[in-house]
């Protein structure tokens, strides 16, 4: 069954942060998330006691996993796995196997998996189950605008007393009320309206997803209609610690070995390619 497929590895190829543009990390630049203070050590603990790692994922989250058209499950989160596992010399050991959401959790509490790279959420609830590494992607709030309106500015501020769309009761309109009072928001129930409505100047611009408005700009729904517009924004207490692999709380060594390969493949280049391949049109 393709849910229950297992790939090996080896046989396939807060409300108090500033309302000001922030860099998604202490290195890197503005096109490409790094992380990692390049003077860290991190040590790579002995994996040789383990016969083998895998990992456990869905297929309905794209670009981050997903099947692809010759049913191989394929996706930012697969090759960052696969990444780690050339990065730690483990191939040979590694697999991944596609599960369903409500399946992760009792599948690698029953011991059929040892680590979960499925976008699973970083919270108070979620660290009683398991330890995590390092986030390796976070996700921005972005604004994107209409072309054609003129705004007098680069940054926010110049979006003052300008009505703004964003999804109502997400965690972005409750970011763009807390970070930008001076903005007028306006909410919309289903996203295809709120662009419709930028596309036809009904609003000026939009706050979202970072990953969603990515895509959309270079679709054929936006026509080359839109840009973004200053950002990124980030928030932990809206969007949450962004992306990282979770793993048993007896597991210690898997975490802190995923977080030598996660800052290896980072500092020297590996992890931007592969951000790039996936977001080519940037979140940053």
């Amino acid at each position: 069954m393709l849910l229950a497929a297992i790939w090996a590895f080896a046989a396939s190829s807060q409300t108090s942060a500033p309302a000001a543009a922030q860099q998604p990390g202490e290195t890197g630049n503005a096109d490409y998330p790094n992380y990692w203070d390049p003077r860290e050590r991190v040590e790579v603990p002995d994996l040789s006691a383990r016969n083998r790692i895998r990992f456990l994922t869905t297929h309905d989250f794209p670009p981050f996993n997903f099947i692809d058209q010759q049913e191989h499950v394929s996706g930012f989160h697969v090759d960052l796995a696969r990444e780690i596992c050339d990065e730690l010399k483990i191939a040979d050991k590694c697999q991944i196997q596609v599960l369903p959401w409500s399946e992760l959790s009792t599948a690698i509490a029953g011991g059929q998996g040892d680590a979960l790279i499925a976008g699973v959420a970083i919270n108070v609830l979620s660290r009683d189950d398991y330890l995590f590494t390092r986030p390796f992607l976070k996700f921005p709030a972005r604004f994107v605008r209409a072309d054609r309106v003129e705004i007098d500015g680069e940054d926010a501020t110049a979006l003052a007393g300008r009505r703004v769309g964003v999804m109502a009761g997400s965690a972005h309109a409750a970011m763009l009320r807390a970070y930008f009072p001076n903005i007028q928001p306006v909410t919309f129930e289903r996203d295809e309206w709120m662009f419709d409505s930028l596309k036809t100047g009904d609003i000026d611009a939009v706050f979202g997803d970072g990953v969603q408005l990515s895509f959309w700009l270079v679709s054929n729904s936006a026509n080359e209609c839109c840009s973004y517009f200053d950002g990124p924004y980030f928030g932990p207490s809206f969007l949450g610690e962004g992306l990282a692999i979770a793993v048993r709380r007896d597991s210690q060594d898997l975490a802190d070995a995923f977080d030598h390969a996660i800052h290896a493949i980072s500092k020297d280049g590996r992890m931007r390619e592969l951000y790039l391949r996936y977001f080519p049109n940037g979140l940053y």
